[in-house]
C-alpha cells in the first residue's frame, strides 16, 4: 500500500512515518518545513519527503492518506485529498488501526513527563529482553528513533492530550485504547484548543473509560487533579506511586546530588540504583516506568537496575556540550511548573554552581499569557535569566518577569542573546536553552562561539 503523508516531519508523524514502512508500505510525506533530525531519520528509512504542498505530489495516486493535526481546512494538500475522494485518516487512528489493535498498549499519560517515562519504560522492556515496539514524541538516546515496530506483543505510547485533527477534535490518545495506562500529573494546558481545566479532565475521563476491566491505570498519588480523574469514574485496577507518601510504589534519592534513588513497593520489595537523571520530576517518571513495567511482567529488581543504563532522551536536559568547562543543555521546557522543576534539579546536581537559563516563550499556551503569573517565579531560582521576546509579542510582555530585578534581560533578536551569554558565562557555568522549537539556532552559535572564544 502507498501512505503518503501530510505534515511528515512532526515528531509523532515521523514516527506513524517509521512505523508504516516498517509494516512494508510504501511511505512519502510532505511538510512546509523539512529539516533535521526528522528529516535525516526518514530519509535514512528510504522515506521520500517533499517540502512544500503542491498538488503535483498526488499525480501519483496514493492508496491511503495520513493527515497532521497541523493540518488544517484550506491548505491545498488537504483540499486535494477531500476533492478528489482520496482515502484518509488521522495519525492516531492510523496508528490505532494498524499497530496497536492486537498488541499489549502502555500508555504514558500528563501534562509534564510523557516522553521521558515512555523513553524509560521502552528502555526498561529492551533492557529485559521484550523487545517492544514503541512511539514517543522524542528520541531517546539508547534507541536514536523515535518509533519502532518491535517483535513483542508490547508497545509503548506517548500519550499525547492534544487535539487529533481538523476533522476530529478528541484527544489523540482516545485512539489508543490502552492494557496499562500511566496518568503521571495534570495541570492545564493547550490553551489553544481547550477553554479551562476542566475540558482537560473530560478528555481524560473518556481515555479513563477504555481501559480493560482486567486492565492496570497508574497514577501519581502526589497528584490531586489525576486523582480528580479517578473520582469521575474507573473500572480498571489502580495502583499509585508517591515520592512524598506511602503507595503501593514509592521512592527518594540516597544523595544529595540526586545520582542515587530507591525505590520500594508496599509488599517490602526495595532496590537501589545509580542514573544519570536528577530532579524529583525524573524521580517520579521512573516510579511511572517502573511501575508500568511490572504490569508486562518485568522482574522488579531488574526494571530498577535498567536505570542505571538509560542515556536520557534528545533535548530533554540533553547536555549537547562542554566549552571551557561551560556545561550547555537543550531542554524543551515550556511550562512554568517543567521549568522550575528542571531549575532545582540542576542546583541540586551541581551545588555552588551559577544556573543561566536563556527562555524562548514558544508554546501557543504561552504567547497567549496563560502562564504570565508563574512564568517569572518558575525562573527565580535562576542565577540569571535571558528571555527572547518573539516579534509578535509586545514590550508590555517584559514586566512579568519584573521580580527577577536585575537577573533578567529580554532582548528580541538570537544574536543579541548569544553576544550577551558570551560576555557572562564562565567557568562552572550551567547554561540551559529552554524550548518547545529551534531557538533560532541559539544554542548552537553560543557553542562555536565559546569554542572560537577558547581558540583566541
Amino acid at each position: 500500500m502507498h501512505i503518503h503523508i501530510i505534515g511528515i516531519c512532526g515528531t509523532f508523524m515521523g514516527g506513524i512515518a517509521a512505523l508504516a514502512r516498517a509494516a512494508g508500505h510504501k511511505v512519502t510525506g510532505c511538510d512546509a518545513n523539512v529539516y533535521p533530525p526528522m528529516s535525516t531519520q526518514l530519509n535514512d528509512l528510504g522515506i521520500g519527503i517533499i517540502e512544500g504542498y503542491d498538488l503535483s505530489q498526488l499525480d501519483e495516486v496514493p492508496d491511503y492518506v495520513v493527515i497532521g493535526n497541523a493540518m488544517s481546512r484550506g491548505n491545498a494538500m488537504v483540499e486535494a485529498v477531500l476533492d478528489r475522494r482520496i482515502p484518509y485518516c488521522s495519525g492516531p487512528q492510523w496508528l490505532s488501526e494498524h499497530v496497536l489493535h492486537k498488541r499489549h498498549v502502555l500508555a504514558l499519560s500528563g501534562t509534564h513527563g510523557k516522553t521521558t517515562a515512555a523513553s524509560l519504560l521502552a528502555w526498561i522492556l529492551q533492557d529485559a529482553g521484550l523487545e517492544p515496539g514503541f512511539l514517543i514524541g522524542g528520541i531517546p538516546v539508547n534507541f536514536d528513533v523515535s518509533a519502532r515496530f518491535g517483535e513483542s506483543k508490547l508497545f509503548v505510547v506517548e500519550a499525547d492530550e492534544y487535539d487529533t485533527a481538523f476533522f476530529d477534535k478528541r484527544a489523540k490518545f482516545v485512539h489508543y485504547r490502552p492494557q496499562t495506562l500511566v496518568i503521571n500529573n495534570l495541570e492545564f494546558d493547550h490553551a489553544d484548543i481547550y477553554t479551562d481545566l476542566d475540558a482537560i479532565l473530560w478528555q481524560f475521563h473518556q481515555l479513563m473509560r477504555t481501559v480493560p476491566g482486567n486492565g492496570k491505570v497508574i497514577i501519581n498519588g502526589d497528584d490531586k487533579n489525576v486523582a480528580r480523574i479517578i473520582e469521575q469514574g474507573c473500572w480498571s485496577s489502580v495502583e499509585r506511586f508517591s515520592t512524598t507518601q506511602d503507595a503501593e510504589w514509592s521512592a527518594h534519592f540516597s544523595d544529595k546530588g540526586e545520582r542515587r534513588l530507591s525505590i520500594a513497593r508496599d509488599s517490602g520489595q526495595t532496590a537501589e540504583t545509580t542514573w544519570k537523571l536528577g530532579g524529583e520530576h525524573n524521580l517520579q517518571n521512573a516510579l511511572a516506568a517502573v511501575a508500568a513495567a511490572q504490569s508486562a511482567g518485568v522482574d522488579f529488581a531488574r526494571a530498577v537496575d535498567a536505570l542505571a543504563r538509560f542515556e536520557g532522551v534528545k533535548r530533554r536536559m540533553e547536555r549537547t556540550a562542554t566549552v571551557s568547562d561551560i556545561a550547555i543543555y537543550d531542554d524543551f521546557a515550556h511550562h512554568p511548573t517543567a521549568i522550575k522543576s528542571t531549575i532545582a534539579g540542576v542546583k541540586k546536581r551541581y551545588p555552588g554552581h551559577r544556573v543561566i537559563v536563556a527562555l524562548e516563550p514558544r508554546s501557543n499556551t504561552m504567547k497567549m499569557g496563560i502562564h504570565d503569573d508563574t512564568l517569572a517565579d518558575s525562573l527565580a531560582a535562576a542565577d540569571l535569566v535571558l528571555v527572547y521576546r518573539p516579534s509578535d509579542l509586545n514590550e508590555q510582555f517584559d514586566s512579568i518577569f519584573a521580580s527577577l530585578g536585575s537577573r533578567v534581560t529580554v532582548l528580541g533578536d538570537y544574536d543579541s542573546l548569544v553576544a550577551n551569554l558570551c560576555s557572562i558565562l564562565k567557568a562552572g557555568d550551567q547554561m540551559i536553552f529552554m524550548s518547545n522549537g529551534g531557538f533560532g539556532a541559539s544554542r548552537q552559535k553560543l557553542t562555536m562561539a565559546l569554542q572560537n572564544k577558547r581558540l583566541s
